[in-house]
């Protein structure tokens, strides 16, 4: 059974929490300052990180060198992913990462990727908008950037992406399809973040055993 510490102890950090206690999963402790985590208890721990990007962007080479494992659902970092991926693969420490750890929105990720490639060269012009809480410090959201990056190499076409940020909305992404005679629009929408702290602890289940660094959608 594995063991875990939350990196970040605010409203995700809770819902993992509670997920974790409803899978019978042991939580070592919560922590705001994951680099203040013993060694000792950070060896035998994998690290469940939702912070802030400008607190992972400080804290990565410190989960990278002491965890026994990662599962970093924190966005906002993709100027210096191959930074960060590296510090992981010389530490020998598995990552597991997403811009989304909902289980729906990889399933968004798998047909946008299919659907792009079918139309590829056939007159589509695809958008994206993104609906997040007041809260969201990142815009374009991470999920929204993966999805253009999967239309575009789809596709073959750059899809522009409009962000909005209201009041306390988990998430809606909707990528938009449009040709001159018809329109294709898949929408994922999150009724709380509930879905994201389910993916996340799935992912860190998947960390048993695991060798290297990994996208979740890879994965499932």
């Amino acid at each position: 059974m594995i063991k875990v510490v939350i990196s970040g102890y605010g409203r995700m950090g809770h819902m993992i929490e509670e997920e974790l206690g409803r899978r019978g999963i042991p939580l070592v402790l919560a922590s705001e300052d994951i680099c203040s985590v013993p060694a000792d208890v950070a060896r035998e721990c994998v690290c469940i990180d939702f912070t802030w990007p400008q607190a992972f962007r400080a804290n990565y080479g410190f989960i990278a060198q002491h965890f026994k494992a990662a599962v970093v659902g924190t966005t906002g970092w993709n100027d210096i992913a191959p930074q960060v991926l590296k510090a992981f693969e010389d530490a020998g420490t598995p990552l597991i990462y997403a811009s989304n750890f909902s289980l729906g929105v990889n399933a968004l990720f798998a047909a946008v990727t299919r659907v792009s490639g079918l139309l590829k060269g056939a007159g589509y012009v695809p958008s994206i908008e993104e609906t997040h809480h007041i809260h969201k410090l990142d815009a374009p959201s991470g999920t929204a950037i993966t999805l253009g990056e999967l239309v575009e190499a789809g596709l073959g076409v750059k899809p522009e992406i409009t962000s909005f940020r209201e009041g306390e909305v988990p998430g809606i992404h909707t990528v938009i399809l449009k040709s001159e005679v018809d329109k294709l629009t898949f929408t994922h929408e999150a009724f709380s973040r509930e879905c994201l702290a389910r993916g996340a602890v799935v992912a860190a289940l998947m960390t048993e055993g695991l060798t290297g660094v990994h996208q979740f959608s890879e994965l499932l």
